[in-house]
């Protein structure tokens, strides 16, 4: 199909000086999702990996736990005036005994690829129970793992190279092994083709792993997390604090600012291993105060001796 990245030319500015130049772009195409032949929601994703993604959505809404609850996914044909296969519509078929998803779970409007909670029905649909704990996975990581895994995310990527415009996830595990990285325009849409990948795999519950993302750690993330039995969850930017609630209900280990050799542990601190002395050095010396308050201080005292000799 190769609908992953579009070309368009360009005007090119640099200091003013005018050009003309092909570029990339990332796919954003529309997919509806059905269940059954039953419509459920459409997202804005890029084009790839699309059965991942359905599969995922349904783990994330709690209508798939197992690789044997689903019976198929296809295409849908004829979904053109002229008979023609856009490749949009993905039909999927759950197994005898499998129920159908709750109507309530419905989308009244589209999922943004920026956002796969708009249009929730309702917002007691997102608290959805898992079908099991991810707080006693004895997952154990260490600092120095978690610091690689940024560059190994995006060694990983591909279309990134040339667009320079996907998000990404990857799921690793305790040793710092990837074992699938998806791509899309949306962050929600990369984890759902992950977690989609790992149904399919016979993966769920995927223990003793760390789901990776490029962008920050949301809601939703957290959810789709916990949905797919995810013990850890590493962002390289914030998470919101519903996230960090969540995580902290759940026993889910959230990291965020995960970036160079620091990052932010904001639940199930004792997931993290620091045996390592070199772990535990702090910089500062000062371990309730951060680096960036230790830094102010001496600058303000720098700035009030300066100011004292000018006296």
């Amino acid at each position: 199909m190769g609908r992953v990245t579009v070309p368009r030319r360009v005007l090119r500015l640099r200091k003013g000086v005018p050009s003309h130049r092909p570029d990339t772009l990332a796919a954003e195409e529309p997919m509806e999702i059905r269940v059954g032949g039953r419509p459920l929601t459409v997202t804005m994703r890029t084009p790839g990996s699309d059965f991942d993604l359905a599969a995922g959505f349904l783990v994330s809404e709690g209508v798939l736990h197992a690789a044997d609850h689903l019976a198929g996914i296809r295409y849908c044909a004829g979904a053109t005036a002229d008979g023609g296969n856009t490749y949009n519509v993905v039909d999927v078929a759950l197994a005898a005994g499998v129920p159908a998803p709750d109507a309530s779970l419905e989308r009244n409007f589209y999922t943004t690829s920026s956002c796969g909670l708009c249009g929730k029905a309702s917002l007691d649909a997102v608290r959805t129970t898992a079908p099991w704990s991810v707080a006693a996975d004895g997952l154990r990581i260490t600092p120095a793992l978690l610091t690689a895994l940024p560059d190994r995310l995006r060694a990983a990527q591909k279309v990134f190279d040339s667009t320079g415009g996907l998000h990404a996830a990857g799921l690793f595990d305790a040793q710092g092994r990837l074992l699938c990285l998806r791509e899309d325009v949306g962050r929600h849409n990369a984890v759902d083709k992950v977690v989609g990948h790992a149904l399919r795999e016979g993966l769920l519950p995927a223990r003793g792993t760390v789901l990776m993302v490029s962008g920050r750690a949301s809601f939703e993330l957290v959810q789709k997390a916990v949905m797919a039995g995810i013990p850890a969850l590493a962002a390289v930017s914030a998470p919101s604090s519903l996230a960090v609630d969540l995580a902290e209900e759940s026993g889910l280990t959230l990291v965020g600012f995960l970036r160079g050799d620091s990052m932010n542990v904001y639940t199930r601190t004792d997931r993290i291993d620091l045996t390592d002395p070199a772990d535990l050095t702090d910089p500062t010396g000062l371990p309730d105060d951060t680096e960036a308050e230790a830094e102010a201080g001496t600058a303000a005292e720098a700035e009030a001796g300066t100011a004292a000799e000018a006296e």
